[in-house]
């Protein structure tokens, strides 16, 4: 017999952490049940794909990172669409769906779904499925599921409508028309399927990550399919062990020396601020201009990777061989052994410095554990936790505190994976970015950078705090050698450490390349690092080029005591001694005293918004008469968002013009590359 030809479809993801890539790998996998066959690849597989030439439907999905950036695994696709020597017809053969993945805490949501968009339909491709914009900041499962759900009605009607439009064809030229359509009764087995689902049941907030309460115990669950296995892995037992203490060699990673640690903060500040300055003077490619960031890469905490191994009986195995491969039989598509795993490194090696063992169990990966939980209760519960019933809870319970694998299991005791899930579901250890603190005219050969300790709180599921993983890392290896304020070095201190870094250049956070351009800065607490960078680089300057004429210079700082935590305060009232700064604008959030009336930020500057809103026509005339350029760096979920909310309202008053057009003027800014952000969640 004949073997039956099932409609295909094609799924291209561009994804940063993991999270367009597992959506895009998930719908590849679903594809069999709607009668379907999906070809998957990454966007920068292009000898995987051809959209010159597919006449199949699209599905997109892709992520956004940096400041509205492609993901690595996109960027040449999304070069390559932008070509202004691309046809407006290129793509008129094209149907597509897109779903875009973002996070409003930030600038520029979903810019990269955004643009490949208004790039497919200037070319001519059509839509055959509404665009999805998911929201990471409030949980991409509201867009996602209700998304995934309308999308395989949407495939099979677009199959429909091109099998039409080819029968149509045939009859206009003469050719026989097959009477027998497989795809027809596909797409009438599909419809139903997708009216047959169940709608979500009323979720009710658990009594904690353990346990749920009614009507969630009660309902009927809609649980994700068990995401099908893809790796063999065993492990060999070796006779020696060569010690490796850090990520594998780069070209561009590099091993520096620490030279000096600098608590900026007093004792009793809420927050602890440090200040590292490294030796670079070995690597010239670490070359770096202001604005420019660079990648710490740290691994995961001895104690939790030696929590982990215990947990998965595996503590007298640590320093065996890992070799990992793909199942023969697999069915999940696109599947490989993950590239940032290497071949001969021991157990203890992959678990500290290749995955990221604090990352949040993505709901596949919960529905993983389900299948390894003995006691009856737990495996309920992480039913419902990845159901779509218990949404809520898995947001409460798992995602917004940032629950790490290895507490999930301690939660769960009866739950035993083996070491293989771990590989399949977690993602790559990521290096952490910072912003470098310096100018390498004020300080060749050094490059500084500071951190707040992070402290990430005790919850339902985290018995005790803990600190971030980087952060913490950094206080812990420096701590014996941190100089305190009001101390003076000791040059009996002990030495510091080296650590493995990376540059990351800016090519558009940086002060404007012509010195007369006036800019305004925004960085309150740590988010001022990269300005004093910039002015250390134009105090430089304007002392190497006296008669040269340098805009003026705004900077808004913030933080919460002036005698606890104003970071770089003689540094910065030296800017302004020299002429370097022209104004710069203070507030401190929490000395207040009661009896002042704090209902006027008028009256009482005390976030940078503030002094933004005090000196709105100095900002308007500098961002819209001058042509000059604001930079905002720190806190995306709640500075950035106000600084942006301050900004709309100072051009609604002082142009006169409603909100739309202050949008407008803002969005305008944004694309000129005069209104630019280093902000983070």
């Amino acid at each position: 017999m004949p073997c039956e030809v099932k409609p295909r479809f094609v799924v291209l993801y561009g994804s940063q952490k993991g999270q367009a890539q597992s959506i895009a790998e998930g719908i590849a996998e679903e594809a069999e049940a709607y009668g379907l066959v999906a070809d998957l690849s990454c966007l920068n597989e292009n000898e995987k794909y051809n959209l010159e030439k597919e006449s199949a439907p699209v599905v997109f999905v892709v992520s956004t990172t940096g400041d509205g950036e492609p993901p690595d695994n996109a960027f040449q696709f999304v070069k390559s669409i932008k070509r202004k020597t691309l046809s407006t017809d290129h793509y008129k053969h094209l149907c597509y769906a897109l779903l875009a993945l973002g996070d409003t805490n930030y600038a520029n949501f979903c810019n990269c779904g955004k643009t490949i968009e208004r790039r497919l339909q200037e070319l001519g491709a059509k839509q055959f499925y509404a665009t999805g914009y998911a929201d990471d900041g409030v949980g991409l499962e509201l867009v996602v599921d209700p998304w995934l759900k309308g999308l395989w009605k949407a495939i099979k009607e677009s199959l429909s409508k091109m099998a039409s439009d080819g029968n149509a064809y045939l009859k206009k030229i003469g050719a026989s028309v097959p009477t027998d359509s497989k795809f027809a009764s596909v797409a009438s087995s599909s419809a139903s399927a997708v009216s047959d689902l169940k709608p979500a049941f009323p979720v009710a907030l658990a009594a904690s990550l353990t346990c749920s309460v009614p009507p969630l115990c009660e309902s009927s669950l809609n649980v994700p399919a068990l995401p099908p296995a893809y790796l063999d892995v065993s492990l060999q037992e070796v006779d020696t062990v060569e010690e490796i203490v850090g990520p594998l060699h780069k070209e561009t990673l590099h091993h520096v020396q620490i030279s000096k640690a600098v608590q900026l903060t007093r004792g009793d500040a809420v927050k602890t601020a440090l200040l590292l300055e490294l030796d670079i003077s070995a690597y010239p490619t670490m070359a770096y201009q202001p604005g420019d960031s660079f990648d710490v890469f740290c691994p995961n905490r001895a104690a939790e990777v030696d929590h982990l191994l215990h947990r998965l009986g595996l503590q007298n195995q640590r320093n065996h061989h890992v070799t990992i491969s793909l199942k023969k039989d697999t069915k999940k598509k696109g599947a490989q052994v993950p590239s940032y795993i290497p071949q001969d490194v021991s157990l203890l090696f992959l678990l500290t410095w290749c995955l990221e063992i604090r990352s949040v169990p993505k709901k596949a990966f919960l529905r993983a554990l389900v299948e390894h939980t003995r006691d009856s209760t737990q495996r309920r519960r992480l039913q419902e936790l990845c159901s779509k019933q218990g949404a809520a809870d898995y947001n409460l319970y798992v995602r917004d505190p940032s629950l790490s694998v290895l507490e999930l299991l301690t939660a769960f005791p009866s739950c035993s994976p083996p070491l293989t899930l771990l590989i399949e579901h977690l993602p790559k250890l990521q290096s952490r970015p910072y912003s470098a603190a310096s100018s390498h005219l004020r300080h060749p050969g050094k490059l500084h950078f500071v951190f707040n300790v992070v402290e990430i709180p005790a919850c339902s599921g985290r018995p005790a705090g803990r600190r971030g993983l980087c952060t913490g890392w950094l206080f812990d290896l420096i701590n014996p050698g941190v100089v305190f304020p009001g101390k003076a070095e000791s040059s009996s201190s002990p030495a510091l450490p080296k650590i493995h870094v990376s540059l990351r250049p800016n090519s558009s956070f940086r002060p404007p390349p012509d010195p007369s351009v006036p800019f305004i800065m925004v960085g309150p607490g740590t988010g001022v690092a990269p300005f004093i960078g910039f002015l250390q680089q134009r105090e430089e300057e304007r002392q190497k080029n006296p008669k040269a004429v340098f805009g003026e210079t705004w900077l808004f700082f913030g933080c919460r005591h002036r005698e606890r935590d104003y970071l770089f305060r003689e540094e910065l009232e030296g800017f302004v001694s020299s002429g370097t700064l022209s104004h710069l604008k203070v507030c401190f959030s929490r000395d207040h005293r009661e009896d002042e009336d704090t209902t006027t930020s008028a009256a009482c500057p005390r976030y940078v918004q503030h002094n933004l809103l005090l000196n709105s026509q100095h900002v308007t005339d500098i961002l819209l008469r001058q042509n000059g350029c604001l930079y905002v760096c720190g806190d995306a979920k709640n500075m950035a968002k106000d600084v942006n909310e301050t900004l709309m309202e100072i051009i609604k008053t002082e142009l006169q013009v409603d909100q739309l057009e202050a949008m407008k003027r803002l969005a305008g800014l944004r694309e000129e590359k005069r209104y630019l952000q280093d902000i983070w969640g």
